[in-house]
């Protein structure tokens, strides 16, 4: 029996834009929540690559796993076969960020579709960058080294995110804006090159990449968190022009912490009731980048705008976050975000 993509008993999470085609999804973390009866389950997806390897997350009745992505076009996907004849709840998500996107249009079970739970009510956004995804985080014998001299997008998972972590810590939704390699500004970074694709030009988007189906902007009145994250600064110092941006240094340092005050100024106008926490992760970083993050916070003077960070910021490891350090991240923030809203029952 083939269910409709646009049947209301099916539940998406993230910023995916849904037609009578189907389902695009573009950020790393992005949803479709869903209960059937039935022994199997398959979908017929579009899929767009990039660059590297590119996979589909599943967890299945609490159980996570991945299935190959590794093609162009449209393929029918055997998502889950020779279950028990009972419901069973399905989460098919995103789980890498801009090395590819793709388009769920059909799905297919021997079974019927159930309604889905609800969703939790406090909701959380999460902007940045390849620590944000779970970029490498599967790569478990570079603990707290480097990454390898070698392709790592089969070892991303966002599943295993601190953002996603966190947001399984406090029983919450999430929206994911968040891609490896991007900066605050425009031609600086790694994210999308030649072109060199900033913060200031995704954060508002829903498609965020200039390749079909194009720049997408996002309707704000989707979604409104209670909760806003910002983990942006690792990649700032990397321009396209191979020329570095040194944070400790003027005029950049003003330039950048302002493009960065104008972002959140904007997202502070579209939640008015939302809280923000800005920070770096634990990757090693120059001092400077928390500084100047700090000193944002300070800037806004709103009660709404706290600054945190980990008790390894910026000297944990050399490499991306594993999964260990993941969940180190999450357990603070998560702690740190109990501590804001004193008065919620998580």
């Amino acid at each position: 029996m083939k269910f409709d993509i646009n049947d209301k008993r099916l539940t998406f999470m993230g910023r995916i834009d849904i037609d009578d085609d189907g389902a695009f999804f573009y950020y790393a973390g992005s949803q479709l929540i869903m209960q059937f009866k039935g022994t199997t389950l398959s979908a017929v997806i579009e899929n767009f690559k990039t660059y590297g390897y590119s996979f589909l997350g599943v967890v299945l009745d609490g159980q996570e796993y991945k299935l190959d992505l590794n093609f162009e076009g449209d393929r029918t996907i055997e998502i889950a076969s020779g279950l028990k004849d009972t419901a069973h709840t399905i989460v098919i998500y995103k789980c890498q960020g801009g090395s590819h996107h793709f388009k769920i249009k059909e799905l297919d079970s021997d079974g019927e579709l159930l309604s889905a739970k609800p969703l939790p009510d406090f909701k959380m956004e999460c902007y940045g960058d390849s620590i944000t995804c779970g970029s490498a985080c599967e790569m478990l014998d570079y603990l707290g080294k480097a990454d390898p001299d070698e392709e790592t997008t089969g070892y991303d998972n966002v599943w295993y995110s601190y953002a996603m972590i966190t947001s399984r810590l406090l029983n919450a939704q999430i929206h994911l804006v968040a891609q490896g390699g991007i900066a605050i500004f425009d031609h600086t970074g790694y994210f999308h090159l030649p072109e060199y694709i900033g913060m200031e030009t995704v954060f508002d988007k829903s498609c965020y990449f200039p390749e079909y189906p194009s720049y997408r902007q996002w309707d704000f009145k989707k979604y409104t968190p209670d909760l806003v994250t910002f983990c942006i600064g690792q990649n700032d110092m990397h321009t396209e022009t191979g020329i570095n941006n040194d944070i400790n240094k003027e005029p950049f340092r003003t330039k950048w912490k302002e493009k960065y005050k104008e972002i959140i100024a904007r997202l502070m106008q579209e939640y008015p009731n939302a809280q923000f926490v800005l920070f770096m992760s634990v990757l090693n970083h120059n001092r400077g980048w928390d500084t100047a993050v700090e000193e944002i916070a300070e800037d806004m003077a709103s009660e709404r705008v706290h600054y945190f960070e980990f008790k390894r910021c910026g000297k944990a490891t050399a490499g991306h976050p594993r999964i260990p350090e993941q969940e180190e991240m999450a357990c603070e923030l998560t702690q740190y975000i109990r501590q804001i809203f004193p008065d919620r029952k998580f």
